[in-house]
């Protein structure tokens, strides 16, 4: 019975005990601040301790909640959910009396910032952002202590921070990645630490960074398409605090690195005074690093450039935005050069420096409050100094596609206008009811700025993150400035909220439906249609249709669901039909006739109206293929367009029953443009071989390098009687091989090896809107995304395989190299012909970069539906036929 007692014992112990490199609450204590001892430790509710093990997503809001309901210093609120429903939530801490007059207190920040109100009228406004990467634990755990030193702490400087700032602390922002980042973590789990960076608990970067789509939400603060962030940019908004923090980690050897960041690599609309303040903000973090003797850097590495990331996003709209990287801990400790890095002593870091942020904002108070009160003022003198009164912009075609800027605009807490009468600018009309009006006199007027302007010239062609991004580019539409003495007589409307319309109910048709292809959701409607197994069709020249509602023009692209040979009922069909109008927005039209005015193109004709067939696509991801590509790809369709999309692991798709599937997306890879294999030898001949067989094969990027080479091979092998021909280096024949390399200075390598590199600019491309892949296009400029340097080959022989081609002078926003740009002029951005019996087609970029290029997201839907619609030409064009 004893032996049996102390055996449970030992065991008991075995499970429970924490590895030395756990931390109890006092290791996170502050010398000389009084905690008081009713307030609940971390450990004591979770059972573990930091450091013990991954702290669960669950735990850390289950005791932070505690800790809220019971202290009166404390409240906490849902603002948005996950895409896997998980809350994202703010807990704001101040003193009670601050609580009680809270919504006064916002008020009068506000109209602080519109100097409206004195500089002490209302506390300091402070943010801070917690967990926004997965992958980075100590981002996220340091809200543990800091949200407990605040509920516990006692004594007069608590005090005081309490009673003269209201403090925002947003936990977390990634829930999604988070769980995936534990999950992986104590899959890989051992009781014997193992501190090897090698060890497959310690990777897990890219996986857990992301969120549900492995979109990287650090990217997501001005483009708003996850609901995480457009979550927290509403509070944010609600707010506009003075001062917001951003925690991060990064590579495990460095040591910990806080702003002001880079001092050339500002975007040229954040005042300097910005960086001067985060540079004094920045001695008080140095203090408390130096008290212990901790290294860490400062002032280089990271810039203050792209709009979009959590620490530069402030900096545009009045605040001070402060970057905090710790070198990640990974698992929970891992060896690095600079010795043990473990996740306990990086989420006291973290804390500490949450610490000396809020403390030196009090102390720099007057200052930033100066600050941000001259920024606005600013703001309003810049309005009435430039000649620009806004911008005016429509999307011919595709209301949704406008109203969906307008939504995003919206967010960013900007006023935008219906215009109540039509406008011509820059040859060409506005009209009213679908176009809108951007006035520059308004709050926000840098954030205005840096949506809409274009920026080719930079003091540093070095960047960490892309250097283009005016979004009206991105989202295709017709847009011009107007001039401030034409703002004032245009004719302005109410103020536009961009909510989704649903198209009238359509009637109930005698002969079929028609819908054009122009709308952003007709690739919904035409899945949902396809799905339930009706009979459609697509036309391939523009036509016009006789209809209950009139004679309707169509575009190449519409879509005819006929009544005749369906196996559904009359009914059944109305009914879908009713709900693509009503929940995608697409107008239906329902047509009476199969007789068209247009001679040649009645519904029936099977030169004009060509058989659709429902797609079952493939997309491959991992195995060298880029989360990133293939996130943003899996989102578009399943998330926006709500098409069941079948994800397989790049090791997996030899395994599949191709006959079950139309088309195989390779999204991307990470071999940098060096046409690196995306498959194997076995598996590139059984995708090319079901592609030969009536299969579509889209490759973007790297992917779509790589497929071009391999397609080149297999038809070079086919002529050498099916033995492939050796590849010569491709500077084989270079005419400078014999020319010496030119000697250059080491303290030069850094700008000259960004010198050609194109980190993500907004390239002018040619769209042949009469080709399947341009059906749905208003006209035939198309802006594109682009952030590879390769360019792909022309195919000969075809001249009708580039349905888009870049511009000659093709460079419209961001950075590229003279030299880029005239490799890139003229050249084929889109490949796209007949393998066989089936289709590739090659995308030099993604088309879907960051969930942000509806302009050119139709590209990929139309790759998707139509590609069985590009034909082979027959003629003999190399000799002039």
């Amino acid at each position: 019975m004893l032996r049996r007692a102390f055996t449970a014992l030992a065991a008991l112990t075995l499970f429970s005990s924490a590895p030395v490199l756990a931390e109890p609450v006092s290791y996170f204590q502050v010398d000389g601040v009084t905690y008081d001892e009713t307030v609940p430790a971390f450990e004591s509710q979770a059972g573990y301790e930091i450091g013990e093990k991954p702290v669960r997503y669950s735990d850390m809001i289950a005791y932070l909640r505690d800790l809220a309901e019971g202290s009166d210093r404390i409240a906490v609120e849902t603002i948005g959910y996950s895409h896997e429903r998980r809350p994202i939530l703010t807990f704001t801490v101040t003193s009670p009396e601050n609580h009680a007059n809270l919504e006064t207190i916002r008020t009068t920040h506000l109209e602080r910032l519109a100097g409206r109100a004195e500089a002490d009228a209302a506390p300091v406004i402070l943010w801070i952002n917690y967990g926004v990467h997965g992958a980075e634990t100590s981002s996220m755990d340091a809200a543990i202590p800091l949200l407990f030193h605040y509920a516990a702490g006692q004594g007069a400087e608590i005090e005081a921070q309490l009673n003269d700032a209201v403090m925002i602390f947003t936990v977390v922002f990634n829930p999604d990645g988070h769980a995936r980042r534990i999950d992986h973590t104590e899959t890989f789990w051992t009781y014997a630490e193992n501190t090897d960076l090698s060890d497959e608990a310690h990777n897990m970067w890219i996986e857990a960074r992301t969120n549900h789509y492995w979109f990287d939400l650090n990217r997501q603060w001005l483009l708003l398409t996850q609901p995480e962030s457009r979550a927290w940019i509403k509070e944010w908004h609600k707010w506009k605090p003075m001062v917001s923090a951003d925690y991060h980690e990064m590579g495990s050897a460095s040591p910990y690195y806080f702003h002001p960041g880079e001092e050339l690599r500002r975007n040229p609309l954040i005042p300097a005074r910005a960086r001067e303040l985060t540079k004094g903000m920045g001695e008080r973090h140095a203090a408390f690093l130096d008290s212990e003797a901790r290294l860490y850097w400062t002032e280089q590495g990271f810039d203050n450039f792209y709009i979009g990331k959590g620490s530069t996003y402030p900096q545009i709209n009045g605040s001070l935005g402060i970057l905090f990287e710790a070198g990640a801990a990974r698992g929970g400790a891992v060896m690095t050069e600079r010795g043990l890095v473990e996740t306990a002593d990086n989420v006291r870091t973290q804390f500490r420096t949450a610490l000396t942020t809020i403390q030196g904002s009090l102390d720099l108070r007057s200052e930033i409050t100066a600050y941000q009160r001259d920024f606005f003022a600013e703001n309003a003198r810049q309005a009435n100094r430039v000649d620009r009164g806004g911008w005016v912009f429509t999307a011919e075609g595709d209301p949704e596609r406008a109203a969906r800027f307008v939504r995003l605009l919206r967010l960013h807490d900007i006023d935008v206008r219906r215009l109540s009468g039509s406008v011509r600018a820059e040859d060409r009309v506005y009209p009213a009811g679908s176009s809108y009006f951007v006035p520059t006199a308004q709050m926000n007027n840098r954030m205005v700025r840096g949506i809409f302007e274009r920026f080719t010239e930079f003091e540093e062609n070095i960047f960490y993150d892309v250097s283009g991004w005016t979004l009206p580019l991105a989202y295709d539409l017709d847009y011009a400035s107007i001039s401030s003495r034409a703002a004032r007589s245009l004719p302005i409307g109410d103020l536009a909220d961009g909510e989704f319309q649903s198209a009238p109910l359509p009637d109930r048709a005698s002969y079929g439906y028609v819908f054009d292809w122009s709308h952003s959701f007709a690739p919904r409607a035409l899945n949902r249609i396809l799905s339930a197994d009706l009979m459609a069709r697509a036309t391939m020249d523009e036509t016009t249709v006789r209809t209950t509602s009139g004679v309707v023009e169509l575009g190449r692209g519409a879509v005819f669901v006929p009544l005749a040979r369906q196996d559904a009922a009359n009914d059944e069909i109305h009914e879908i039909m009713k709900t693509i109008a009503a929940e995608d927005g697409v107008p239906v039209f329902a047509a009476t006739s199969g007789l068209t005015p247009v001679p040649g193109r009645d519904l029936g004709s099977n030169r004009t109206f060509r058989a659709l067939k429902a797609p079952r696509v493939v997309l491959a991801y991992d195995g060298g293929l880029s989360r990133y590509d293939v996130g943003e790809v899996w989102w578009t369709l399943d998330y926006r367009q709500r098409m069941p999309v079948t994800l397989v692991h790049k090791r997996r798709l030899g395994d599949l029953d191709w006959s079950k599937y139309t088309h195989l997306i390779l999204a991307g890879s990470l071999s940098n443009g060096d046409a690196a294999p995306v498959l194997d030898e076995a598996l590139t001949d059984t995708v090319l071989t079901w592609v030969e067989g009536g299969g579509t094969l889209v490759a973007l990027r790297d992917a779509a390098l790589w497929s071009q080479g391999a397609i080149q091979a297999r038809k070079a092998a086919a002529l050498n009687g099916g033995e492939a021909p050796a590849i010569k280096p491709e500077d084989e024949d270079a005419e400078d091989e014999d020319t010496p390399t030119a000697r250059l200075n080491f303290s030069d390598m850094g700008l000259r090896d960004a010198e050609h590199v194109i980190g993500g600019a907004i390239f002018a491309t040619d769209l042949d809107t009469s080709h399947p892949l341009g059906f749905g296009f208003a006209d035939r400029e198309l802006p594109v995304h682009r952030n590879v340097s390769f360019t792909l080959e022309r195919p000969e022989g075809n001249p009708y395989a580039v349905p888009v081609q870049y511009d000659e002078d093709p460079l419209l926003t961001g950075y590229a190299s003279d030299r880029r740009q005239s490799e890139i002029a003229g050249t084929p951005s889109v490949v796209a012909e007949r393998m066989g019996g089936g289709t590739v087609i090659l995308m030099a970029d993604n088309p879907v970069f960051r969930g942000t290029y509806p302009g050119s997201e139709k590209l990929l839907m139309n790759a998707i539906f139509f590609s069985n619609l590009i034909d082979r030409p027959r003629g003999d064009y190399e000799s002039g036929e």
